[in-house]
């Protein structure tokens, strides 16, 4: 009976070695692919702005307003220019510009008697009184 045992454990033995040998062999048979250079990006293109919405139409307070306000070229410090007219798209509106960039504004009447004009977007904010314009960012 030893040598029964003895000669299964010896072909047991026999059967791992040749499984450990065989499993570096089979995990390596796949070719091993090139790597494919990576084509140039496309460059997407630039996303526009979706309009906002139009804004409410102006109250009685607003054409008041608009009426009072100083409109023409300012000429600021730094060689720095503002462009306020009256919105050729929405009545009892203002554009203000400065440098690059465009905004719609609300005119407001304070108690003070200044005039506010208020950016639609929540952006800007610009004081006027007779003898002095603030532009607040």
């Amino acid at each position: 009976m030893t040598t029964y045992l003895l000669a299964r454990s010896s072909i047991l033995a026999a059967a791992v070695l040749a499984l450990c040998a065989a499993l570096p062999a089979s995990a390596q048979t796949a070719p091993v692919k090139k790597p494919v250079p990576a084509k140039a990006a496309k460059k997407a293109p630039p996303k526009v702005a979706p309009e906002p919405a139009p804004p409410a139409a102006a109250t009685a307070e607003q054409v008041d307003a608009a009426e009072r306000v100083y409109y023409g070229i300012y000429d600021c410090e730094f060689k720095q220019v503002i462009d306020i007219v009256a919105s050729p798209k929405y009545p009892s509106y203002v554009d203000v510009k400065h440098g690059k960039v465009d905004y719609l504004m609300k005119p407001v009447l304070s108690s003070t008697g200044a005039i506010r004009l208020e950016d639609v977007r929540g952006e800007t904010l610009m004081v006027q009184i007779s003898s002095k314009s603030m532009l607040l960012n």
